[in-house]
């Protein structure tokens, strides 16, 4: 599906090679100031140009179709549309024939009958991932007490990211990373027990964004080899202030007070520029191939303005529903 959320809705639309990608936004309050050069700075860092990263460029401006008068929104559907200009389509003739391992190519094209556009990625392209920055720039707005901010925190097993980045270059593979987000300014009893856990709603969300394969909130997966003693985060104030934050700012599936912190495995992209083994439909065998067109040797460098939008969109959606906004 394309739609996530309860009240605060948005669906995404387009693919990669087609003429647009956008987002429509239903549940948006009425009034809030919003022009387009409000998304410009998050819509730069999602860009490419860094090393590293995909030579492919797009001016990403945004565009309102809908929902916007007199730079303000007036409650309606919110929609916002991108242009996509700087496309080469015939890079992907071969990738007909030739799935690319670890892509979606394959599992596409049995699912929608060969139907899909295959070209860059289609709508499971992570150029899609423009609309949900520009819908995360909206959900910012209406949460303006709270921060939100993440960044890379390893690429490729290294901390050292600049070095990680330089080796990827040199050996011509792609490489993947962890991106750890932070949360300031939330109110203690956010969220609700089981399906609507803060972990649940932000997991969905997370797991929206191409190349995710993990997330852990807190000390995550190290707290299966804690003791409970060590784990327990100590209470010290009437406030629910802890000594320490294993639980990353949640328990029991609702926000303590405390910053809200996770962090998400993002893996390689599977476009490496390294020559692959798979399978070949015109020749019926496994035939070497190597990808062509324009991809990120890490991905992960322009997941983190992706993560907070996300977030901020969960958070929204459960702040509309627990009435506090």
């Amino acid at each position: 599906m394309n739609t996530f959320g309860t009240i605060f809705r948005i669906s995404i639309f387009g693919e990669s090679h087609g003429p647009w990608v956008g987002v429509t936004i239903d549940g948006c309050p009425a009034g809030i100031d919003l022009q387009e050069s409000d998304l410009l700075p998050d819509l730069e860092r999602r860009k490419a140009g860094a090393s590293g990263t995909t030579p492919r460029k797009e001016e990403d401006v945004p565009v309102f179709v809908s929902g916007v008068f007199n730079n303000k929104t007036t409650g309606a559907p919110l929609t916002i549309v991108f242009e996509n200009k700087n496309t080469r389509s015939a890079d992907y003739d071969a990738i007909r024939a030739t799935p690319r391992p670890g892509h979606a190519d394959f599992v596409l094209h049995r699912k929608f009958n060969g139907f899909n556009d295959y070209r860059g990625g289609g709508h499971s392209s992570g150029r899609l991932t423009v609309a949900l920055v520009a819908a995360g720039v909206i959900a910012k707005k209406i949460l303006p007490a709270i921060a939100i901010n993440a960044s890379v925190v390893e690429a490729g097993g290294d901390a050292d990211i600049d070095a990680a980045i330089s080796r990827a270059i040199e050996n011509q593979d792609s490489i993947g990373g962890i991106v750890g987000c932070t949360v300031t300014g939330l109110p203690v009893g956010l969220g609700d027990p089981f399906f609507n856990s803060v972990e649940s709603v932000i997991s969905h969300a997370v797991f929206s964004i191409p190349a995710i394969k993990g997330i852990e909130f807190g000390s995550g997966f190290a707290a299966a080899r804690m003791h409970g003693s060590a784990h327990n985060d100590a209470i010290v104030d009437e406030l629910g202030t802890t000594g320490t934050n294993n639980s990353g700012g949640i328990n029991g599936g609702i926000t303590n007070g405390n910053e809200l912190y996770f962090r998400v495995a993002v893996k390689p992209t599977s476009s490496t520029p390294r020559e692959q083994q798979t399978w070949n439909s015109a020749s019926k065998s496994v035939a070497s191939f190597t990808v062509k067109g324009r991809h990120d040797l890490c991905i992960a460098l322009r997941v983190p303005v992706v993560v907070e939008a996300v977030t901020a969109i969960a958070l929204a959606d459960l702040l509309f529903m627990a009435k506090t906004i």
